[in-house]
């Protein structure tokens, strides 16, 4: 499953199955929501994260979380 939010696509974050979230990605509550969060650390189902719009830190479960941001396709 997959929703567009201006140049990026965004993929539904399946985190009862580990999830597969990185560091360096870009994770959101709703595809193209706001805010978006950039993942800086995962241990133990917490995500260390930075917002991407003030840069302000937070540290939370990775189940609020539903979806991740992924390249866009297009040329």
């Amino acid at each position: 499953m997959a929703n567009r939010a201006g140049d990026l696509d965004w993929v539904f974050l399946n985190t009862a199955t580990g999830g597969g979230v990185g560091i360096g990605e870009l994770i959101s509550a709703e595809a193209g929501g706001l805010p978006i969060y950039k993942v800086m650390s995962v241990r133990n189902g917490r995500a260390w994260l930075k917002d991407i719009d003030d840069g302000s830190d937070r540290v939370t479960l990775l189940e609020a979380f539903h979806w991740k941001a992924v390249p866009t396709n297009d040329p």
